[in-house]
Order: C-alpha cells, then structure tokens, then sequence
C-alpha cells in the first residue's frame, strides 16, 4: 500500500535526509504569474529607481481563521506576543515545534473583530490547520484556499483573492493618483481601505522596497480589472509589472529569509502532526537542496534568532516551543547576514557552462540560484570549518553583485572573508533540479542585512532592522 501520510513516507524513504535530497518534485516555482513583463533586470532596477507591481496572487496559501477562538489558536502558536493586534492590523507569525525550532513564517491580517487571514507558504499554514483541527477549540472555523498548482497546463486557475503590492519610491505618487487625491500614510503593518476604479479593496501599509507601498486585496473576479488600471496609472512613474522570475530575488536586498527547512521531520511531540500530513504536503515532497549534507535532519532545523526573528520571541504568553526557547541563550545563537560573492569567482561559476571538457559547476540560475525548497550552502572558515549555513542565493543587478542570505556563528564580524561550498558533492544528488556537476569554493565577504542601504536605513519590518512586532 502506497503511503498515506508524512510518517509513512519518511519510513519508507528510510530517512528525512534520504527522502528530501532526493525528491523528484524539480524545482520550486512561483506560478501563473509570467515570468517576466520586459526583462528581469528591468524590473529588479524597477523597485529601486521607480515602481513596480507585484503579482502575490497565486503562491502563498490564505488560512481563514473565525470565532472566539481563533486568537487563541494564535497565541498558543506564535512565538510572538498577541497582547496587541487590533482589527485592522497585520503582523508577522513565527510557529515553532516543541524544540523551538521554526516551522515557517507568513502574515497574519486581523480584518474583523474575530476573522484573521493567514498568508504564506504551506508549513506554517499546515501547522495551523492541525492545531485548529486537533487543538479543542470549540468556537473556531478554519478554511484553506491553497496556493495556485505550479503547473496548471492550462487548467483554470482561481482564488479567493487577488493580491498585489504596488512599491518602489514613485510607489505613493502612483497610489494617489489611483485614490484620487492624498491618502494617509498609516503606520506599517496597519489596514484600511481605498477605492480604485470604483471598487473597494483592502489596503495594508507596507514597504518591501525600502519605501512606502501598500498591499491591496480584493475578490479574485476583479484581479484583470484591477491590475490593468494601476499598470496603466502607474505608467507615467515608470511602474513595471514584476513577473515570478524577478520576484523572489528581491528579498536578496531586503533580507527575508524565506524557506528554512520545517523542523518536524523528527520528535515525539511532532508524531501527530507527521501522521496528519498527507503524503502529497510540502513536507513530503519538498526538496533539500546544498552543499551542507548531513545524515542528521535536525542538524537543519533553526532557531528563531538564527533567521533574524528574535525580537519576536516574547514570554508573555504561553506557547509551543517555550520551554526550550527560555532555555537558549540568544547570545550563543547564529546571527543572519549577507553574504556578498567575490566576482572573479562567481564568473568561474558562470563561464564553466562553456568549458567542453570541465569542470562544470552547479548552474547558477539568474536572477535567483536556489534548487530546492530549503536550501543550505556550507559556509565554511580558512581552516574549512563549517561557521553557518548559505540560505537563499542569486544575483542583484541593483547592486551588480551575487548574494545570498546566511545565518553564521556569532563570533563572525562584519568583513570576514568566508567560502560558500557551491554544488552538492559526489556530482550532485538524485533532485530532479540537479545536474551532474563538480564542486567548487566561493569567496564571500559577511555584510549588513539587509544589503540594501535603502532598506535598511527605511524599512520597519522586525526581521530586516529592530522593529518590535507587538
């Protein structure tokens, strides 16, 4: 009999290890949208020097939590404190397992007095959905509008809601002139609501871009209708619609790690939840990519601080993961960074595409170099100790320079040469997204997070600078 759930996959894989590195699943992708409106480096330039629009309307999942119950499904889950979350506010939700490790992140957006909408990828969704389901909580209703399929092959394609972001420092002239007139600045992660072509939408202040934005989202009957009319609107600021290609290697420059491993492939506390877990979920069929290999899959799991989430973590309430995170010493934990590639070395990278006879590296895609769901790179000293993890890697025209985003040791200080171990070894893993290829060192210089000056010095989002998600 064919596997039923999470439980029974790893089993018969023999191990998370085995089963993750050698998923057939290709590559991650980001669907639907196209990939790209005029070229990827365009548009990249786009959210630096103009506007743009981004198209999240098909790959993260919305999780709609109602009922009395619902913030305190929340609480018991969230590293976060819940103590402050009005209506009309948004805030970043970090789960973690019993270890405390963390599972995913996403947004919450609190739109009514007891409905919330959770936005993200599928671990921290899953995770929500189980503890709704099996948690005893009376008054609470939970449904799920997954993401878009990766690969529709022209099958029709739906949701709920549409949902763009409209950044970039011409961003607001171009909001206004869709209002109509000025529109009042609220403060980040605050909600409210405008009017564009005559229909309603929601609006979420915002910022990815190292300047002011909103997030708009609406019924997903007006998603044509809306995005033509801010194209068209936001033409004459230079606005470019984003397409799936461009748009994951933003965060290259503003410092969100996206995709850490789940940490519930082992624990008896995790046992349920491995057991609920059909055997076609994300952590089933999800792809470890990288240099690093161990044999060990909690030598992949992280902590809140190693991805930058530790000033989220508040002991005013109680919550899965507690016990342990009370017990580490944040001092002691890996630190995120920016990890800026030497040139010469990544065009070694680049040109042995061309070389007949070898060697031939890993392929480093552009604009983003990732080929797996979770992705880890050895970043390794002068004496070839492995000091931290290389995590979301690519290419940032804006800043004419390979990056990728790392969380390494503590002790390591801003400046520090380092080497990024690029490609898998023994010729690579049996993914479906990677090729026969030779092992070879990168330099890397350790630098701010995030990397763009702009961004750092202007945006509010707790895990790029030290903003109190309260």
């Amino acid at each position: 009999m064919a596997p039923q759930n999470l439980q029974q996959v790893i089993d018969a894989a023999g191990s998370p290890v085995e089963l993750l590195r050698n998923s057939q699943i290709g590559s991650y992708i980001y669907p639907v949208v196209p990939a790209d409106f005029t070229n990827w480096i365009k548009e990249q330039k786009a959210w630096r020097d103009t506007a743009v629009l981004y198209d999240q309307s098909h790959h993260m999942d919305n999780v709609f939590l109602k009922g009395s119950d619902a913030i305190k499904l929340i609480s018991d889950t969230a590293i976060n404190s819940v103590a402050k979350f009005p209506v009309n506010k948004a805030k970043q939700y970090v789960p973690t397992t019993a270890s405390g490790h963390v599972i995913g992140d996403g947004i919450l957006f609190r739109e009514a007095e007891d409905e919330y909408v959770y936005v993200g990828r599928a671990p921290a969704s899953n995770w929500l959905m189980f503890h709704g389901e099996t948690g005893g909580y009376a008054n609470l209703d939970v449904e799920v509008d997954r993401r878009s399929n990766s690969r529709p092959y022209g099958d029709a394609v739906a949701r709920k809601y549409y949902r763009f972001q409209i950044q970039g420092p011409n961003a607001w002239a171009v909001i206004e002139k869709l209002n109509g007139g000025p529109l009042e600045k609220l403060g980040f992660f605050n909600m409210s609501e405008m009017k564009i072509g005559g229909m309603n939408v929601r609006t979420l202040r915002h910022g990815m871009a190292g300047a002011p934005g909103l997030e708009i989202w609406g019924p997903y009957a007006d998603h044509h209708k809306i995005r033509d009319i801010i194209v068209e609107a936001g033409a004459e600021f230079g606005l470019l619609p984003v397409g799936s290609r461009a748009y994951p290697s933003n965060t290259l420059e503003s410092g969100w790690i996206p995709s850490p491993l789940p940490a519930i492939y082992t624990g008896a506390e995790e046992q349920a939840y491995r057991n609920w877990l059909p055997a076609n979920s994300y952590e089933a069929t999800g792809t470890l990519a990288g240099s690093f290999v161990s044999e060990n899959i909690e030598d992949y799991y992280l902590t809140p601080w190693e991805l930058g989430y530790g000033s989220f973590v508040k002991f005013d309430h109680d919550f899965i993961g507690r016990d342990a995170l009370e017990k580490m010493d944040p001092a002691a934990q890996r630190k995120k960074v920016t990890l800026a590639w030497n040139a010469d070395d990544l065009g070694k990278v680049w040109t042995s595409l061309l070389n007949v006879d070898g060697p031939n590296y890993k392929f480093f895609d552009l604009p983003l170099a990732n080929y797996g769901s979770a992705n880890y790179d050895a970043v390794v000293d002068a004496d070839g100790t492995v000091v931290g993890y290389s995590m979301f890697t690519g290419y940032s025209s804006n800043e004419r320079r390979g990056l990728s985003l790392a969380t390494v040791s503590p002790d390591v200080p801003e400046g520090t040469e380092l080497r990024v171990v690029w490609g898998e070894p023994n010729g690579g893993s049996k993914k479906a997204s990677v090729e026969p290829h030779e092992q070879t060192d990168v330099r890397v210089v350790v630098s701010p997070v995030p990397y763009s000056t702009v961004a750092r010095q202007t945006y509010q989002g707790g895990w790029r600078t030290g903003y109190q998600n309260d």
